[in-house]
C-alpha cells in the first residue's frame, strides 16, 4: 500500500493532536505515574540557595526515594539545578552523619555523644562567650558621652540559604536576643 506523502502528514498531524490532547495511552516505566506508584509524595523548597525551587520529594516506609523538580511551582517549573538535582545524594549517602561525633581538646580520636549533650554544650559555651564579651555600654570618643550598647562582641550569626522567611526572623531575633551585633546571612548561589 503506497502512502501519499499530504497521508502521512495528516496521520502524523492526528497523533501529534491526540498525543497533546491527552489521549489515553498506556504508561510507560519513565512516566511519573508509574515512578511513584505507591509513593507518599509531598512538595517542598530546596535548602540550597535563596531562590526558593519547588520539589517534589516520594518516600516509602519513612525514606526518601524520589526527588525530583515541582513542574506545577511557579519558580522552577520543574527545572532544578546541579544542587537541587543531587539533593537525593544527601538524602540517601551512607557517609551521611546521623549522630554527633565530638573530639576532644588535644585528642586525635572522635567520640559519639548523644543530641541532648551537645545542645548542652552549645549552649553552655554560648553563655560564657556572651559573659565573657558582652558590654553594657560604650564611651562615644566625638562627644565623650557614655552610652548603653548591650552587646557581645564575641561572638557572630551566619544565617543559610537553607532558612526559609520565619526561621530567619526567628534566628534574627533571637542573636538580637543574645547581644550579637555581628548578623549576616549568606543568601546566594
Amino acid at each position: 500500500m503506497a502512502v501519499s506523502r499530504r497521508k502521512f502528514l495528516q496521520g502524523g498531524a492526528a497523533a501529534a493532536a491526540l498525543a497533546l490532547t491527552g489521549g489515553k495511552a498506556e504508561a510507560s516505566a519513565d512516566s511519573s505515574e508509574m515512578r511513584t506508584k505507591g509513593l507518599k509524595s509531598s512538595t517542598t523548597i530546596c535548602p540550597f540557595c535563596a531562590v526558593g525551587c519547588g520539589l517534589v520529594v516520594s518516600t516509602k516506609n519513612g525514606k526518601v526515594v524520589n526527588i525530583e523538580g515541582d513542574t506545577e511551582h511557579p519558580i522552577n517549573q520543574g527545572a532544578l539545578c546541579s544542587k537541587g538535582s543531587a539533593l537525593f545524594q544527601v538524602a540517601n549517602n551512607e557517609r551521611r552523619l546521623q549522630k554527633v561525633m565530638y573530639r576532644a581538646p588535644g585528642s586525635d580520636k572522635f567520640e559519639e555523644k548523644s543530641w541532648d549533650w551537645a545542645m548542652d554544650k552549645i549552649a553552655q559555651r554560648m553563655k560564657e562567650t556572651r559573659d565573657k564579651t558582652f558590654k553594657a555600654k560604650e564611651v562615644n570618643k566625638k562627644d565623650n558621652k557614655e552610652y548603653v550598647v548591650n552587646r557581645t562582641e564575641g561572638m557572630a550569626f551566619l544565617g543559610g540559604a537553607g532558612l526559609d522567611n520565619e526561621e530567619c526572623y526567628l534566628w534574627s531575633k533571637f542573636g538580637r536576643a543574645m547581644g550579637v551585633a555581628n548578623l549576616e546571612h549568606q543568601a546566594r548561589i
